[in-house]
C-alpha cells in the first residue's frame, strides 16, 4: 500500500461528487415545499399527511440511524475487536419483532404526531414534559456529536475544512427539514440510503480486488483472531460478547425503533397500520446490508494494514479515520470513487441529522407549544418550520462544543444508551403495567437516569482497563519508517498508551472503576430500563395505583398480539371479529383514523 506521504486528496471529481449529494438532498427539500403548498397544517409537516408507503419509510427508517457514527466507526470497531460486531444482526431482527407487534400497535391506533403525547394519555401532562424535554437533550447531544464526528475524521484525511464541513452540513440539513417537513426528510433518506451502500460497495469490490479475492481477507482474519463471532462468556464487564450484543443490543435499539421520536414518526406515518409493519420488516434487510457492508469493510481494513496499522504507526491520529484512509490509499487512482465515499459518509449524517431537526421540531410544538396556546393551524405550520431551523442552529452549535470533548464516537453511543433505558422503562410501565400511576412514573423515570447517568459518565472518566476491552493484536512490523522521527513518534505514543491505562489502575482508580464503571456500555440501556420498571412499580402500589382505571387504549392488550390476530382467524375463520375493549377504526379501506368514513364512500364512487 502507499505510504503515508503517497496517500492523495480530493480531486476535483471527488468534490463533484461530493457536493452533488448535498445539493440533491436540498433539491428534494425544495420540490416537497412547492408541492406542498397548499397543505398548511402542522399535522401534514409533521407526520406527512399519514400519506407514506412501506418502501421509502423502510428505507427512510434504515437511513436515520445509520450515520458516520456506523460507516466510519463500525468498521474501525471490527478492526481493533473483531467481527464479533456482526452479532448484532440478531439483535436487530429481535428490535424490529418487538417494535413492530407491540409498540407500533399502540400509537398507531392513538394516532399521535408525537410519541410523548402518549405520556400525557397515559399518565399526566408533567410526565409528558418530562420525558419530552429528556429526549429534546438527548438528540440535541447526540446530534451535535453526530456532525462533528465525521467532520473531525474526514477533516484530517481528506483535508476537508472541519469547521466548514460541519455548518454545511447542519445548514444543508436545516434547510430541506424547515422547507419540506417529513416527506422531505424520507425521501432524502432514501435517496441517501443508496448512497451509502454504493459507498461501501466501492470500497468492498476494490478491497477485495487488491488483496487478491475474499479468501485471503478471511484467512487473514482468521488467524488475526478478527472472525470472534461466538463468545458467550456471561461476565457483564465484557465489553462486547454474544450476551451483551443480544441482550444489551435489543434493549438499546428498543430504545430507539420503539420509543424515539425520530423513528416513529417515521412509521405511524404510512397510510395503513400493514403498511407501518411491513415497513419496519423491510428495514431490517437495510438494517443487515449496512451491517454486512461495515463488517466486511472492517476486515479488509485488517487484511490490508495487519503489518503496518496505521494509528499506532501515526499515519492517522484516531481509528474513526481508518476507513476515509483506506479510501484514498486504495482508490486515489480513481477520479469520483473517493468522493462517493465521503458523500456515503456524509449521508449517514445527513439522514441522522435530518431526523434529529424533524423530530425535535414535532415534540417541541406538539409537547411544548400546541397544548399551551390556541394558534391556528397555518400559525402551527410556520412555527414547525422555525423550530426546525431553530434545532439545526443549535445543533451546529453542538457540534463546535463536541470538537471539545474526547471520544466522540464512544459519547454518542452512550448517550442512547444512558438516555433510551430509562424513557424505554417509561413506556414500558405505561403500556404493560395498568396500576403503574404518574408518581411511579415520574420517579421511576428519574431513578432510573440517575442510576444510568452515574454508570455511564463514570465510564467515559475512567475508561474500561484492556483486560475488560480486550482490544485484539496490531502490528507495525512492516512499516517503513522513513526516518527516526517516526519511530521516536511511535515509542512516545506507545509509552503514553501505556502509562494511561496502566497507572491510573495501580494509585488513582477508584474501587468503583473496575466494576461499576467498567459495566459494558451496552448494559447501561438495560440499568436504566429495569431500574426504571422496578422503581415504578414500588411506587406506584405504595402510592395507590391499583384503584385507578385506565382507558384500555392506552395499554398493550391481546387485540395488539399477532398470535391473538392468527388465532382469532383460525378458529373463526372469515368470521367478523371485534373486540370491545377498544373502538375499531372504520373497516372498509385503510385502517388509519386520519382517512375518514366519508372520503373512503367519495373514493368508492368514482
Amino acid at each position: 500500500m502507499a505510504t503515508s506521504t503517497e496517500i492523495g486528496r480530493f480531486s476535483p471529481w471527488d468534490y463533484v461528487v461530493f457536493a452533488a449529494v448535498l445539493l440533491i438532498s436540498a433539491v428534494i427539500g425544495i420540490y416537497y415545499a412547492f408541492a406542498g403548498r397548499g397543505k398548511t397544517t402542522s399535522q401534514e409537516f409533521l407526520t406527512g399527511a399519514k400519506s407514506m408507503t412501506a418502501l421509502p419509510v423502510a428505507l427512510s427508517l434504515t437511513a436515520s440511524f445509520m450515520s458516520a457514527v456506523t460507516i466510519l466507526g463500525t468498521p474501525a470497531d471490527v478492526y481493533r475487536y473483531g467481527a464479533m460486531y456482526g452479532i448484532f444482526a440478531i439483535s436487530y431482527a429481535l428490535v424490529v419483532i418487538i417494535c413492530a407487534e407491540i409498540f407500533l400497535p399502540v400509537f398507531y391506533r392513538l394516532n399521535i404526531a408525537s410519541t410523548y403525547e402518549y405520556l400525557e394519555l397515559r399518565f399526566n401532562r408533567v410526565v409528558r414534559i418530562l420525558g419530552t424535554v429528556i429526549f429534546i437533550i438527548e438528540m440535541i447531544l447526540y446530534t451535535g456529536i453526530v456532525i462533528y464526528a465525521p467532520a473531525l475524521a474526514l477533516n484530517q484525511v481528506s483535508g476537508f475544512n472541519l469547521w466548514g464541513a460541519m455548518i454545511a452540513t447542519g445548514l444543508v440539513c436545516t434547510f430541506y427539514c424547515s422547507l419540506g417537513g417529513l416527506k422531505a426528510v424520507i425521501w432524502t433518506d432514501a435517496f441517501q440510503i443508496i448512497i451509502m451502500l454504493a459507498g461501501f460497495i466501492a470500497v468492498i469490490i476494490r478491497g477485495v480486488v487488491v488483496q487478491g479475492g475474499i479468501q485471503t481477507i478471511l484467512n487473514d482474519s482468521y488467524y488475526g483472531g478478527r472472525l470472534n463471532f461466538w463468545d458467550f462468556d456471561p461476565h457483564p464487564l465484557r465489553r462486547h460478547t454474544f450476551w451483551t450484543i443480544v441482550i444489551g443490543g435489543t434493549f438499546l435499539w428498543t430504545g430507539i425503533y420503539g420509543v424515539n421520536q425520530s423513528q416513529v414518526q417515521r412509521y405511524i406515518a404510512c397510510k395503513s397500520k400493514f403498511q407501518a409493519k411491513m415497513s419496519l420488516y423491510m428495514n431490517l434487510v437495510g438494517l443487515w446490508a449496512i451491517l454486512a457492508c461495515a463488517v466486511l469493510s472492517g476486515l479488509i481494513l485488517y487484511s490490508v494494514y495487519k503489518d503496518c496499522d496505521p494509528w499506532t504507526s501515526k499515519r492517522i491520529s484516531a481509528p474513526d479515520q481508518l476507513m476515509p484512509y483506506l479510501v484514498l490509499d486504495i482508490l486515489q487512482n480513481y477520479p469520483g470513487v473517493p468522493g462517493l465515499f465521503v458523500a456515503c459518509a456524509y449521508s449517514g449524517t445527513l439522514s441522522t441529522v435530518s431526523s434529529s431537526i424533524n423530530a425535535l421540531a414535532a415534540v417541541t410544538v406538539e409537547d411544548l407549544i400546541k397544548p399551551c396556546t390556541n394558534l391556528s393551524e397555518r400559525k402551527l405550520s410556520w412555527l414547525s418550520k422555525g423550530m426546525s431551523a431553530f434545532y439545526g442552529v443549535l445543533c451546529i452549535a453542538m457540534s463546535v462544543i463536541a470538537s471539545h470533548m474526547g471520544s466522540v464516537i464512544q459519547a454518542a453511543l452512550s448517550i442512547f444508551a444512558m438516555v433510551g433505558g430509562p424513557l424505554l422503562g417509561l413506556f414500558s410501565l405505561g403500556l404493560f403495567l395498568p396500576f403503574c400511576n404518574p408518581p411511579g412514573a415520574i420517579v421511576g423515570l428519574l431513578v432510573g437516569f440517575a442510576m444510568s447517568l452515574w454508570a455511564g459518565i463514570g465510564a467515559q472518566i475512567y475508561t474500561p482497563l484492556p483486560e475488560r476491552s480486550r482490544p485484539l493484536i496490531l502490528s507495525t512490523a512492516g512499516c517503513d519508517f522513513s526516518n527516526t522521527t517516526n519511530i521516536t513518534s511511535v515509542m512516545e505514543m506507545t509509552t503514553t498508551m501505556i502509562f494511561t491505562t496502566v497507572q491510573p489502575h495501580v494509585s488513582e482508580r477508584p474501587l468503583l472503576a473496575d466494576y461499576w464503571y467498567s459495566l459494558s456500555y451496552l448494559y447501561f440501556s438495560i440499568l436504566g430500563t429495569l431500574v426504571t420498571v422496578v422503581v415504578g412499580i414500588i411506587v406506584s402500589l405504595l402510592s395507590g395505583g391499583w384503584k385507578q382505571n385506565v382507558n384500555r387504549d392506552y395499554l398493550y392488550g391481546r387485540q395488539d398480539s399477532i398470535l391473538f390476530m392468527f388465532s382469532c382467524f383460525k378458529t373463526n375463520k372469515g368470521d367478523k371479529i371485534e373486540d370491545i375493549s377498544w373502538k375499531p377504526h372504520p373497516k372498509v379501506g385503510h385502517d388509519n383514523p386520519t382517512f375518514s368514513q366519508d372520503e373512503i364512500s367519495l373514493s368508492q364512487m368514482k
